[in-house]
C-alpha cells in the first residue's frame, strides 16, 4: 500500500490529470450540447447524473481495458492484400477504428441536425426534445466512446490502477463543475456548437490514425503496421491536433467579431437613413 505514495506515482497522477483535462474537453462539449435536448428543468440533473454514471463506468472500463489489452495484445489476424491493405489487427486496433467511426458519425449527424432545424431550443420548447433518461443514456454511451483514447493514453503512462482511477475521478469532478458554465456559454454563443462538433470530427480522425500502429507496437513488429494502398496509417501528432483546434477557434473568433462589426455597421446605416 505504501508503494502507492511515491514521488513517481505523484508525478504520474499530475500528468494524468492534465491529460484527462485535455482529452476530456471534447467530451465536455458533447455533454453540454447534448444535454440541451432534455427538458429545460431537467438539464442540470441530466448533466450531473450523465457525468457521474459515465465516470463510474469509465473506471470499470479502465480495469477491463488493462486486462483485455494485456490478454489480447497479439493480432487476431494479419491482412495481406499486398498493395491494397496490409497489417495486423488486435483488440486496440478495433477499439480505435470503432470509436473513431462512431465519433465521426455522431459529429456529422449532429451537424446535419443543426442544418435541418432553426434552433435546438425550439425542439425543447415545443415538447419535441428527448426524455431525460434518453439523453443520460446518450451521454454515458458517448463518454465511454470518448474514454478509449484517454484510457489507452493513460495506460501508456502508468499501469498502477489506483493512480489511473484517481485521475479519472478528478476529471469527472472537473466536468461536473464546468458543465453548467460550458452549457451557458454555448447557449449565449450558439455558433460555437458547430465549432465543437468539428473538433469532435477531428478527434474521430485522430482515433482512426491511432489504429494503424496499434498491433505493431503491441507485438514490436513493424511489419504489422497497417498500410492502405501502400501508405502507412499513422497517428496524427498531438501538435498537429492542437494546432488544428487552435486554428478552428481563431477562425471562429475572427468570424464572430467580423459578423458583429457588420451588424453594427448595418444598424448605424439604418439609424442614419432614418
Amino acid at each position: 500500500m505504501t508503494d502507492l505514495f511515491t514521488l513517481e506515482n505523484a508525478g504520474n497522477l499530475l500528468m494524468l490529470c492534465f491529460l484527462q483535462a485535455v482529452l476530456g474537453f471534447d467530451n465536455l462539449l458533447y455533454i453540454s450540447i447534448q444535454s440541451q435536448r432534455a427538458p429545460v428543468a431537467q438539464q442540470r440533473a441530466v448533466r450531473f447524473w450523465g457525468i457521474t454514471i459515465a465516470v463510474v463506468l469509465r473506471i470499470v472500463l479502465l480495469l477491463a481495458m488493462v486486462v483485455l489489452i494485456e490478454w489480447l495484445a497479439d493480432p487476431f489476424f494479419v491482412m495481406s492484400w499486398e498493395g491494397v491493405l496490409t497489417g495486423g489487427v488486435n483488440f486496440a486496433t478495433l477499439v480505435y477504428i470503432i470509436g473513431g467511426f462512431f465519433i465521426m458519425y455522431t459529429a456529422v449527424k449532429e451537424i446535419g441536425h443543426m442544418l435541418t432545424i432553426e434552433r435546438l431550443s425550439d425542439d425543447v420548447e415545443d415538447g419535441r426534445g428527448m426524455s431525460a433518461a434518453r439523453v443520460i443514456a446518450l451521454i454515458v454511451t458517448m463518454n465511454l466512446i470518448f474514454s478509449f483514447d484517454s484510457v489507452l493514453s493513460a495506460i501508456a503512462i502508468t499501469k498502477v490502477f489506483a493512480v489511473l482511477a484517481t485521475a479519472i475521478a478528478f476529471s469527472g469532478l472537473a466536468m461536473i463543475f464546468l458543465a453548467d458554465r460550458v452549457t451557458d456559454f454555448l447557449q449565449r454563443n450558439r455558433m460555437y456548437e458547430v465549432l465543437g462538433l468539428f473538433i469532435l470530427l477531428i478527434v474521430g480522425v485522430v482515433l482512426l490514425g491511432e489504429a494503424g500502429p496499434a498491433a505493431a507496437h503491441a507485438a514490436e513488429n513493424d511489419a504489422l503496421q497497417i498500410e492502405i494502398f501502400g501508405y502507412a496509417l499513422i497517428p496524427m501528432s498531438k501538435t498537429t491536433f492542437y494546432f488544428s483546434v487552435v486554428v478552428l477557434v481563431a477562425v471562429e473568433v475572427l468570424q464572430s467579431g467580423y459578423s458583429r462589426k457588420l451588424a453594427a455597421e448595418r444598424r448605424a446605416r439604418r439609424r442614419h437613413g432614418a
